[in-house]
């Protein structure tokens, strides 16, 4: 497995893994893809990472920005996924290891993710690699018409002292 980082040409394969995403109804609301282009906008321009066996994406990893407000700048919400022919491999804690590396050295100092509350595996990957839950944030919104919940889990930085 290796860690690249992300690129125009892998989005097809980044959409194909985000919509078996959507497929399992735990973890995220968007019932598409996006484009390319509003992906590229949602997202902040580094740690866009993916795991990659030789041209094949097996997962992928990215930051979107929490706020415009300055104060926030060192604050990002992270999106992983894993396409589903490779959970359970280490994907997930290979991508979010690597993550937490390189989102430190731009001077990120939390991270945070919004989780379903159903989504078990994803909040167990995000604790196995030191994120902590703090807070739980009830019907937050609506998947097909059903009010859903999210735990809301962050990791600090390691250089806030």
């Amino acid at each position: 497995m290796e860690i690249k980082s992300l690129i125009a040409e892998h989005y097809p394969q980044v959409a194909q893994i985000y919509e078996e995403g959507i497929a399992t109804g735990k973890a995220t609301f968007q019932t598409k893809a996006y484009s390319w282009e509003d992906w590229d906008k949602g997202h902040l321009n580094f740690c866009r990472f993916g795991a990659f066996q030789d041209d094949i994406l097996m997962g992928w990893v990215a930051l979107s920005p929490v706020s415009s407000r300055c104060v926030y700048a060192g604050v990002a919400e992270l999106g992983i996924y894993v396409a589903e022919a490779h959970r359970g491999k280490g994907v997930g804690q290979k991508l979010l290891k690597t993550l937490v590396e390189e989102s430190e050295k731009k001077g990120i100092w939390t991270l945070q993710a919004g989780i379903f509350a159903e989504n078990t595996a994803s909040i167990a990957l995000h604790e196995k690699c030191g994120f902590r839950k703090v807070g739980f944030r009830e019907k937050i919104g609506k998947l097909n018409n059903v009010w859903l919940d999210n735990v809301l889990m962050e990791k600090r930085s390691s250089f806030l002292g």
